[in-house]
């Protein structure tokens, strides 16, 4: 959607969106900041926190979005039947595992490849750190997105979270795990007030709901922003097109067009370079398997919207 100059209006940012509902605040981060109560104009809701939008006020406190800027880049998730906006303008998504409960590494490859296919950078921080006796096995379970270079940060927020705070300075970075890996305490020691103002948007979005059921965006007294996302279990990346995601795994980069056939799927296919890298052990087998595992579900996508 492109920025609606036509229909006039205030400009702001979406700090909170939850449904059809949205927080914008103009001024934000400064002493002059104001929230403003919005809905979409028309029966689209397509924003996410970190937009920028135009909204024409209805009320006291309360507007009407009637445009958008042009994004970075968006991050989102999908399947065959629906997509969720998850945030926008991004320039650091914060991947949060922890040693307790036990977390899935191919979430952390769906993230990754969300990352990579919008161009975003990324940090894997590895919560509860302080659990010895459960930290060598979510190392072990790291150690292939290690190998890649991916930095991964350990730390126990409810102990210190100061070392993340450095990393997160004069960027906006979005904070996005599994339930149950700690981001809600991430966010409270990072931003204090964030438990309170979090309680006020949802009282103010009149939303009923529990407090982690929206995003939110955050300002760091060290300069940027912070957003505090819903704890998901999914990550449908139903949106990637197919032709793309083999580049979206860093690792496959060297070997990719060097298959004996153009239109080869990396399966059982003589002279294919990929499955070649595979037994030499140049790509991990679990990464090769989430690859596989991510095709067949966009595959399963595309046939479902198409009404195969």
């Amino acid at each position: 959607m492109k920025h609606d100059t036509s229909a006039g209006g205030d400009t702001g940012l979406v700090t909170a969106a939850f449904g059809r509902h949205y927080e914008v605040t103009t001024e934000f981060g400064t002493p002059l900041e104001t929230r403003v109560k919005c809905v979409p104009r028309g029966k689209k809701s397509q924003y996410a926190c970190g937009d920028e939008a135009v909204f024409s006020p209805s009320g006291e406190g309360q507007g009407v979005i009637t445009g958008l800027a042009p994004r970075r880049n968006l991050l989102w998730r999908s399947d065959a039947f629906r997509e969720k906006l998850i945030a926008a303008n991004l320039d650091l998504i914060v991947i949060v595992v922890a040693t307790e409960p036990g977390f899935s590494d191919l979430f952390i490859s769906r993230c990754l490849i969300a990352a990579e296919h919008q161009r975003i950078d990324t940090l894997i921080v590895l919560n509860k750190a302080d659990l010895s006796d459960r930290l060598d096995a979510a190392r072990a379970q790291l150690q292939p997105f290690v190998a890649l270079g991916h930095e991964v940060l350990e730390l126990s927020a409810l102990e210190d979270a100061e070392p993340l705070r450095p990393l997160l300075a004069g960027r906006r970075s979005i904070l996005v795990g599994q339930s149950g890996m700690g981001k809600s305490t991430l966010i409270n020691t990072l931003v204090p007030e964030a438990e309170a103002a979090t309680r006020e948007i949802s009282e103010a979005l009149d939303s009923g709901k529990h407090t982690t059921t929206f995003a939110r965006l955050y300002a760091l007294k060290t300069g940027g922003s912070i957003i505090d996302s819903p704890g998901m279990q999914a990550f449908g990346l139903a949106h990637v097109p197919l032709d793309e995601l083999p580049a979206c795994f860093p690792e496959f980069r060297p070997w990719l067009g060097h298959c004996r056939f153009r239109d080869c799927k990396h399966e059982t296919e003589p002279g294919c370079a990929l499955t070649a890298a595979l037994e030499r052990g140049d790509i991990h087998p679990r990464r090769f398997e989430h690859f596989r595992l991510i095709r067949s579900e966009i595959e399963y996508a595309l046939g479902q919207r198409r009404g195969w």
